[in-house]
């Protein structure tokens, strides 16, 4: 009987042969199709999911985009001032210009830009799926849909396909991370930067991409390693960019920080205190008492996840993972977003997949219980209800 796979796969460096590598990026291999199959189906379900539970609920772009994506458009529409009589333009702050921009410059093409920007979900998700399967099919061949599949019925899935930046993220994200597996560091660079520019989770995977660096063997250890180390301060000159941009505008270099303590809770505590802060919300406000409980699973998934990872001495992952679980465990009065966030958590992904090819009695039981809550998110946020 042949043994079962480690649920954590070791890393594997991809292809050296650039030639190779371009034309491989350039073809879409069979998993990659089944990646983009599942990606398309996902978004017919969730629509078909969202007539069922609200038949007469009005414009479906108006569902996909409360919340975020308001702001987003706010932004791209009027700049970070937000709209005339706007009560609170200083929350604005807190959201990083990738989206705004891009809306921006779809903004001629489009009348309503709520359409705008479940479309770039729609697209950046496409891009995101397929470097997520090669990932995966680079750590264990054959695990690359499995990962996907799991992906896609995450319990906070519905962000992928609302109006929100985490698969935009993804799309600079995932091959960044692709790009320097193969130790292309400069189209990883310039993907993570783009990355960068949308979320400040951009500086987690500048600091695992140094590590990378650091450890691989595309990295120093290459005899070209030391003219690349330039690169590795390419992702955070958007992050310093946009630092030095409020601080032009506001005289405050942390203006983004400080809006997010303001508006949403984000200060430094103690992690029991925020872990005992987040529960007594799910007592004490019934009506959100299932996203309070939901985020205290995901932060558990995190610190789990950390764990593992650096007992398995995978040192790159964990530089991205590790910084993660420390922000939103002892930065937040209350557990924020955590769930959302782990759509970012690829490693995660990638080891459910793993699961799928080696232990399907495990990966079963994994869906069984991450595909119901996702379809009830689905159905909570398409609702007006607040899901993460």
């Amino acid at each position: 009987m042949r043994p079962a796979a480690p649920l954590f796969v070791e890393p594997v460096t991809l292809a050296a042969d650039p030639r190779v590598t371009r034309r491989a990026a350039r073809s879409l291999g069979r998993a990659d199709r089944h990646a983009l199959v599942l990606w398309l189906a996902a978004h017919i379900g969730v629509l078909i999911y969202m007539l069922l539970v609200e038949p007469d609920g009005g414009n479906v772009f108006e569902r996909l985009t409360p919340w975020d994506a308001e702001n987003f458009i706010a932004i791209a529409e009027h700049g970070y001032d937000g709209p005339p009589g706007m009560p609170d333009p200083e929350r604005l702050t807190a959201f990083f210009p990738g989206m705004p921009l891009l809306l921006r410059v779809l903004d001629p093409f489009f009348a309503d830009l709520r359409v705008a920007i479940v479309l770039v979900s729609f697209v950046a998700g496409a891009v995101a799926v397929v470097a997520l399967c090669r990932l995966s099919e680079a750590a264990r061949p054959g695990s690359g849909p499995w990962t996907v599949l799991a992906f896609l019925l995450s319990p906070f899935a519905v962000f992928l396909y609302a109006g929100y930046s985490e698969a935009l993220f993804l799309a600079f994200a995932l091959p960044a991370w692709l790009l320097a597996r193969q130790g292309r560091w400069t189209g990883a660079a310039l993907c993570a930067a783009g990355a960068s520019l949308v979320r400040i989770s951009g500086l987690f995977l500048a600091f695992a991409l140094i590590v990378e660096f650091a450890i691989g063997r595309y990295g120093l250890r290459h005899p070209a390693g030391r003219r690349r180390v330039a690169l590795l301060a390419v992702p955070v000159l958007p992050i310093f960019g946009y630092l030095g941009y409020q601080w032009w505008r506001t005289g405050d270099m942390l203006a983004w920080k400080h809006a997010e303590e303001v508006f949403w809770g984000r200060t430094a505590v103690w992690p029991w205190e925020a872990l005992g802060n987040t529960w007594e919300r799910s007592l004490t406000e019934p009506v959100l008492a299932a996203s309070y409980r939901q985020e205290i699973c995901a932060a558990a998934v995190l610190a789990a996840l950390t764990v593992a990872l650096l007992v398995r001495r995978r040192w790159a992952e964990s530089a991205y993972i590790a910084p993660q679980a420390a922000a939103f465990l002892t930065l937040s009065s209350f557990y924020l977003s955590v769930g959302r966030a782990s759509l970012l958590w690829w490693p995660l992904w990638i080891a459910i997949g793993a699961a799928g090819a080696s232990r399907p009695w495990l990966y079963a039981l994994c869906l069984a219980v991450t595909a119901p809550i996702m379809a009830v998110n689905v159905g909570s946020f398409t609702t007006g209800a607040w899901v993460g």
